[in-house]
């Protein structure tokens, strides 16, 4: 509803706006970070020109111009770009109100004021709908930026990947666009996409620690990289740690951005070797046989029917206590009497059983060359 008075006044006003604009943007000027130069004082004034005679033609004629939404929206993506805090842009935007306020009182004659005063939450509203449009403008030019950004790491780290460390160039803008350092030490963690969600939960968990680090989607897999810290003294296990939930491959800490792509492909490899229902991540280091038994599913499926196929000659039982003996001697110390302990059997059981093996696939588990083959057999048919 319109309020003549307040409509007078308001036009008078925007006839003579000049002394108003000077008084509001010394105001302006003294908040931070407008008084350190961060927007020239002549742009204020020219925004503030406009959008004061904007809020007073809706004052004026008791509708919004179409033009005061663009303008308050275009002139929030500009604070936004040009870095100025959301909250000072609000609180330049709601010094608009006093100002305006103030100016029309002062244009007020004795009579004027109990019908301007009725008036006064016309006024408030005509600000608030300029201070959304600043605060719809400034989020949408945030998350732009946002995207933006995101869209150059992920650039650069693919960069990073396709020149695999070679080019000093690419290092050295890599590190800078993804606020890396370039001599750190890093490690990286690879997941499946379908397990992204977790991975970007301890990206964030990473973040939130101090540390600084880059996650980057792929359809091949999700990869997180960390810078790791100078402390504490295992560093490796806090980001473990970060990781603890998570079923990925990591890789061995490497020395210098640089080395990252071949620390992608080390936690690639370990990350092939995770299986269904793992909830945490698996070092290359504790993987090693997997690793090569993921390394060809052919060669694996081939190795392991090789080796391990004589055993369906067997019954079951048989079959499962010859296995249950071999994985604990290959995972214990090489001592028979260490594994009958560990089985609580006697000592001429696990020999028995290994004789047994021996003669079902024409392995002896207890000769180095062919023990190895035999972890790895059981690697790959444990991967399949």
């Amino acid at each position: 509803m319109n309020n003549p008075v307040l409509s007078r006044l308001a036009l008078a006003r925007l006839a003579d706006l000049e002394e108003v604009i000077v008084a509001w943007a010394d105001k302006v000027m003294a908040l931070s970070p407008y008084d350190q130069g961060l927007v020239p004082r002549e742009e204020v004034e020219e925004g503030a020109r406009i959008g004061f005679a904007l809020i007073l033609r809706r004052l004026a004629e008791g509708t919004t111009p179409p033009e005061l939404v663009t303008h308050s929206e275009r002139l929030g993506e500009r604070r936004a770009g040009q870095g100025v805090p959301l909250a000072s842009l609000l609180a330049a935007g709601r010094l608009d109100a006093r100002a305006l306020w103030q100016s029309l009182i002062d244009r007020a004659g004795p009579g004027d004021l109990p019908e301007l005063l009725g008036g006064a939450h016309l006024v408030w509203e005509a600000v608030e709908r300029h201070v959304t449009g600043l605060m719809a403008g400034y989020q949408r030019a945030v998350l732009e930026m946002g995207r933006q950004r995101e869209d150059q790491r992920r650039a650069w780290f693919a960069r990073l990947l396709d020149n695999d460390g070679r080019n000093p160039d690419v290092v050295r803008d890599a590190g800078r666009v993804l606020g890396l350092d370039i001599a750190g030490r890093f490690s990286v963690a690879v997941a499946d996409p379908v397990v992204g969600a977790g991975l970007r939960a301890a990206a964030t968990a990473v973040a939130a620690a101090g540390l600084r680090g880059h996650r980057h989607e792929s359809p091949t897999g999700d990869v997180l990289v960390v810078q790791l810290p100078t402390r504490p003294a295992d560093p490796e296990k806090a980001v473990l740690g970060f990781l603890r939930e998570v079923p990925c491959g990591v890789s061995p800490p490497v020395d210098g951005l640089a080395k990252v792509p071949h620390a992608v492909r080390l936690a690639t490899a370990a990350a092939r070797t995770v299986r269904p229902g793992a909830g945490g991540p698996l070092r290359l280091e504790d993987r090693w046989l997997d690793v090569f038994a993921a390394h060809s599913p052919e060669l694996a499926a081939e190795l392991a029917g090789r080796v391990l196929g004589p055993l369906a000659a067997v019954g079951e039982a048989e079959r499962d206590r010859l296995l249950e003996t071999v994985r604990t001697h290959l995972a214990g110390t090489g001592s028979i009497a260490d594994t009958a302990a560990a089985l609580y059997c006697h000592r001429n059981t696990v020999q028995h059983r290994f004789a047994r093996f021996r003669e079902l696939t024409g392995r002896d588990v207890r000769a180095p060359a062919d023990g190895a083959v035999v972890a790895l057999a059981l690697s790959a048919a444990g991967l399949r």
